[in-house]
């Protein structure tokens, strides 16, 4: 299993604009030069999270854009299953019906296990503890590495 890259770009991208939150908008090109990310695949990542009604688009010269609710609110699952659709592992979870072998699989089992783990920390985990944790480990940098 592979967290891909729209997924990490886009928890980057809504840490930046929950960093932000409450003090306007945040326009796409910033957040791409301080996250280094290409501003091109920076604008296919935050289509879904604006359709889906994370983040709200301002328009005008002030423009750019924000949270669509607090950081408290918004849970790491939210942008995983925006991004990348609901977490299955692999099918056999989602719909028994794929599989013969469902009622005696162990490993069936297991990667149920599994797959509730991950499920849990994704809704344990909001935009707001990811933005103190990140404020957590920029005190903690040696200032000769500060960027």
């Amino acid at each position: 299993m592979k967290i891909s890259t729209k997924v990490r770009y886009g928890a980057r991208a809504m840490l930046e604009l929950a960093s932000h939150y409450g003090k306007g908008p945040v326009e796409l090109k910033e957040i791409a030069k301080r996250e280094d990310i290409s501003i091109k695949y920076l604008e296919q990542v935050i289509i879904p999270l604006r359709t889906a009604g994370l983040v709200k688009a301002i328009r005008g010269s002030k423009g750019g854009y924000s949270l669509a609710k607090p950081p408290s609110e918004i849970l790491l699952n939210d942008l995983v299953e925006t991004i990348e659709g609901p977490l299955d592992l692999i099918e056999c979870l989602r719909n028994p019906t794929a599989c013969r072998k469902v009622p005696t699989c162990v490993t069936r089992d297991i990667w149920m296990d599994v797959q509730e783990a991950i499920y849990r920390i994704f809704h344990s985990i909001t935009l707001e503890d990811m933005l103190n944790r990140k404020g957590e480990k920029e005190n903690l940098v040696p200032p000769m590495y500060e960027i």
